[in-house]
């Protein structure tokens, strides 16, 4: 099964520069530990140390946002995910 992410651009660094990755995954937690397999370094830039989503990130699945249980939400062939970092300013 092949599903794609769509990398929000502070994170294209860590997969050399690419905006859309292909992962393998049931859920969408699946597909991120896939990226991070793939990729090393990610899951520390989107998960804490207790294996949630840190708070800054959102992850949408097909153009909707899987909030509140984005990580248990089922991914199927040709699904995409995008991760989004939320940013403040002042």
């Amino acid at each position: 099964m092949s599903i794609r992410i769509r990398i929000h651009p502070l994170l294209q660094e860590l997969v050399k520069s690419q905006e859309v990755v292909e992962v393998e995954g049931e859920n969408v937690e699946g597909c991120l530990w896939d990226l991070d397999r793939k990729f090393p370094g990610m899951a520390e830039n989107i998960f804490d140390r207790n294996g949630k989503l840190l708070k800054h990130v959102e992850i949408f699945v097909n153009g909707k946002a899987a909030f509140p249980n984005e990580l248990a939400t089922i991914v199927t062939d040709r699904d995409e995910l995008s991760i989004l970092m939320l940013l403040a300013g002042g």
